[in-house]
């Protein structure tokens, strides 16, 4: 989840990640960028949608995190809190040169009432399915990154080939080290 990735501090690849920061113009930014970099570009990010969406991405956290561990309970109890702050319901909507497709908004067209219901719809979907186990936590040292398993094998364990390559580079190394000459 690159949205939760950007908008959220911690530690990216082995190194601190601050998230956005506190600034108004820094984390209209940042939620702007995050929304173009999943192909949903803003005309503009209102400062209090930012510190909503920022907010929002805080608490999807909490509901990877607790699915990772396998605390489905923890993630379903954010989970419906947020199917109830945003009032998500679905509907049905089409795109100038689209079909038909199945959306969640909120009861307004809020840029972060709208996400906000969205996401909580779609986590609702994974957890109350068995794709709950595809919501992981890089498994990294010093990386706390989130994704969503899509492999075939369900055995994803890294939010990137980097992290993945770093972890195998340092089992290597150690296994160098302790390697009889």
């Amino acid at each position: 989840m690159e949205y939760v990735n950007r908008l959220t501090p911690g530690y990216s690849g082995g190194t601190p990640y601050d998230g956005p920061g506190a600034d108004d113009a820094a984390v209209a930014g940042a939620v702007a960028e995050a929304l173009t970099a999943l192909g949903y570009p803003p005309k503009s990010v209102p400062v209090d949608d930012a510190r909503r969406l920022v907010a929002l991405a805080g608490r999807m956290r909490i509901v990877f995190e607790a699915a990772n561990s396998g605390e489905l309970d923890a993630a379903a109890g954010e989970i419906n809190a947020l199917l109830l702050d945003t009032n998500a319901r679905p509907q049905l909507d089409r795109g100038k040169d689209r079909p038909w497709s199945l959306h969640f908004h909120g009861p307004d067209e809020q840029l972060a009432n709208g996400w906000a219901a969205g996401c909580a719809a779609g986590l609702a979907l994974a957890v109350g399915s068995d794709l709950a186990g595809r919501l992981g936590v890089c498994a990294a040292p010093q990386c706390d990154r989130v994704f969503v398993d899509v492999s075939k094998n369900a055995q994803r364990r890294f939010c990137s080939p980097q992290c993945q390559s770093r972890v195998k580079a340092a089992a290597h190394r150690a296994r160098r080290q302790t390697a009889p000459e």
